[in-house]
């Protein structure tokens, strides 16, 4: 939704300011309180992004402000330490949030608004200024994402881009703690009404009764949560890439717990991709916090660097240094897709500890060929502060698989009680018949565990992308598909 606003009369030489719409402006102060944030205690969080925001712009100050009423608040404030609010009259935050894009001013004494402000003019001496946006779902924008210099400059598209996705992922931050804090409100309202239903019902001869069908009400409370959670650690949907055809699968062993296997295919502009599949050690919510910081991570680092070494090196830091991972490590294996001209990509996948990746192909007999994709020296990612990691690079051309998998798979259980293992699993993808495709892989694959006696006791992630042949389609192009089944324990639709 587009903010609306209009200009003041303009003085000759001085850019107009914008005035909010009042209506839009009461929405918009209506969604700042029900994310309920203002006046809350500090969230490493937000100040992670502040501080990431610095450090990429090389700024001393960076800050993640609400907006509200008649005040400019601090959520994190790197480099301005003592400042907890400001009026928002002059601000120049209360501008930004009337743009519908990043605002730059790239020297603030030239800026005849922002020269005046306390900032610019007073001790601190602000002389460059830049702000993204934090822009709700539905258009209302709550605050800024802001970097600020005491020396003039400019900043590139790319770091504009950069900006807004920091303030994407402050939004994300508010998304989930908003989330929690209505799940934590709702469990503590049921806890309530139990008590005293409790109380009610202790003296009365159908209190067995009640209590049992609360207890199954209550499971299945807890089986809709545990799959709500676990939803928004997953993709919703796999995108959509030209000349590739993606699958993916995902189940969890319980019902009742949050998994920590974790997968994504994302775009990275210029006509590259990324993907990566991991595992994070251990169930529950705390697994599912690393699962989260795992996936945010892997995605803001391969927006700045997407080569696969560094991104990995980058997820290892943070799972080392940020508190809330706790002592936990996860598996990991990402990718980088690069067109080749004539068809297929070129494939960079690094690994951390995780089970290869298997390259799948007919040969010319109409047997299957498999080759496993194991980079040579990469360790578990957050276990050890100089961890090594090694990558490798391959073809996948038309006709050719690539299929990734968490543990879950290989330690199911056979029918005679053995695990299926590595060597199970080549005999498995051996046995495929051409045209071996992305959607054939994992259907065959959750074929294969509903055959064995118990399923998979673990969690199972599945991902495959395949490069179709061009003849698939009636004018010979490539065409671009996309499968995916998101939803805990079943295998969804197109």
């Amino acid at each position: 939704m587009m903010q609306q606003a209009s200009a003041t009369d303009p003085v000759p030489g001085r850019r107009p300011e914008l005035v909010p719409d009042p209506d839009v402006e009461a929405a918009r102060i209506a969604a700042v309180r029900r994310y309920d944030i203002l006046d809350t205690p500090p969230d490493g969080a937000f100040d992670r992004v502040a501080a990431m925001a610095a450090r990429l712009f090389d700024v001393p100050v960076a800050t993640v402000t609400i907006v509200d009423t008649d005040r400019i608040w601090f959520k994190a404030a790197h480099g301005l330490e003592g400042v907890a609010e400001i009026g928002r009259d002059p601000g120049l935050c209360g501008s930004a949030i009337l743009r519908d894009d990043t605002m730059l001013i790239p020297d603030t004494l030239k800026d005849p608004v922002a020269a005046d402000n306390p900032l610019v003019a007073g001790e601190m001496g602000v002389r460059f200024y830049a702000a993204a946006p934090i822009i709700t779902p539905d258009g209302h924008k709550l605050g800024t994402v802001n970097v600020l210099d005491t020396r003039p400059r400019s900043i590139t598209e790319e770091d504009t881009a950069t900006l807004a996705d920091l303030a994407a992922i402050v939004l994300d931050e508010m998304e989930l703690r908003l989330s929690a804090l209505r799940a934590l409100r709702d469990e503590q309202a049921r806890r309530e009404a139990e008590r005293r239903h409790a109380e009610a019902e202790r003296a009365r001869a159908e209190a067995e009764r009640a209590a049992r069908k609360k207890a199954e009400q209550d499971k299945a409370a807890i089986a809709a949560f545990a799959s709500t959670l676990q939803r928004t650690l997953l993709p919703p949907a796999l995108p959509v890439v030209p000349g590739l055809e993606l699958a993916c699968h995902y189940r969890t062993a319980s019902a009742h717990d949050v998994g920590g296997d974790f997968y994504d295919v994302f775009a990275l502009g210029r006509d590259r991709w990324a993907f990566f599949l991991g595992d994070v050690c251990g169930k529950g919510p705390e697994a599912a916090t690393v699962t989260a910081l795992a996936r945010h991570t892997l995605r803001t680092a391969a927006q700045i660097n997407a080569d696969p070494v560094t991104v990995l090196s980058a997820l290892n830091t943070m799972l080392l240094t940020d508190v809330t991972a706790g002592r936990r490590f996860c598996t990991v294996l990402f990718g980088l897709l690069e067109p080749q001209e004539g068809g297929g990509f070129t494939v960079t996948v690094a690994g951390g500890g995780h089970p290869p990746a298997y390259h799948v192909r007919p040969d010319d007999s109409g047997a299957v060929w498999v080759r496993a994709v194991r980079p040579k020296g990469g360790m578990l990612v957050g276990a050890f502060p100089q961890a090594p990691f090694a990558q490798t690079t391959f073809s996948l051309t038309a006709g050719e698989s690539l299929f990734l998998y968490t543990d879950g798979l290989t330690e199911a259980r056979t029918t005679e009680g053995a695990i299926l293992g590595d060597d199970g699993l080549i005999g498995f993808l051996h046995q495929r018949t051409a045209p071996v495709t992305a959607t054939s892989l994992v259907e065959d694959s959750i074929t294969l565990l509903a055959s064995l006696p118990d399923g998979a006791g673990d969690d199972v992630a599945l991902l495959a992308l395949s490069v179709p042949h061009p003849h698939t389609t009636p004018d010979g192009s490539v065409s671009a598909t996309a499968h995916t089944a998101a939803a805990p324990e079943h295998f969804g639709q197109e």
